[in-house]
């Protein structure tokens, strides 16, 4: 059954279905954010979990395919070796699987600590997108909003 299922885990599918598949979770974010759905899927674990696992599928793809592990470590390195890593597909797909899952869990953040501050979501609504996009830069401009709201900017919440 396993290997039937394969068949399915192409490393386009994967890319398609991640991309695609946190839309929905960004857009509960942005729409109801404090509804008890989001709560449920976002700020818990399933999100991760499933995440987690096509990551770790994708490692053991990588290890199956006799990609070395000790490389990964060369990417601080230079960066050509960055170049060379990410020409291998699956390891890109792993770096693709850690963005959307930073971005979609620094959105989490910003959602729940713009409703603590009582920011409006109109105002949230734009630092989200960024985030989805580009996610140090909507970080960035949801603490410029932050700062008013929250009379202070504290550098440990």
């Amino acid at each position: 059954m396993l290997s039937q299922f394969e068949i399915y885990l192409t490393f386009e599918n994967i890319y398609i279905w991640s991309s695609f598949g946190v839309l929905p979770f960004w857009l509960m974010l942005i729409l109801i954010p404090n509804s008890k759905i989001t709560q449920i899927l976002i700020n818990s674990i399933i999100l991760p979990l499933i995440l987690g696992s096509v990551y770790c599928y994708l490692l053991y793809h990588a290890f199956l395919s006799g990609e070395s592990f000790s490389d990964l470590f060369k990417i601080y390195l230079s960066l050509d070796n960055l170049y060379t890593i990410f020409s291998i597909e699956s390891y890109l797909l792993v770096f693709w699987l850690h963005f959307l899952s930073i971005n979609l869990f620094t959105g989490s953040w910003i959602a729940r600590d713009a409703f603590k501050y009582n920011v409006p979501r109109k105002l949230v609504f734009i630092p989200l997108f960024l985030v989805y996009l580009s996610g140090p830069v909507g970080l960035i401009f949801y603490w410029m909003i932050r700062i008013f709201f929250a009379k202070r900017l504290g550098f440990h919440d």
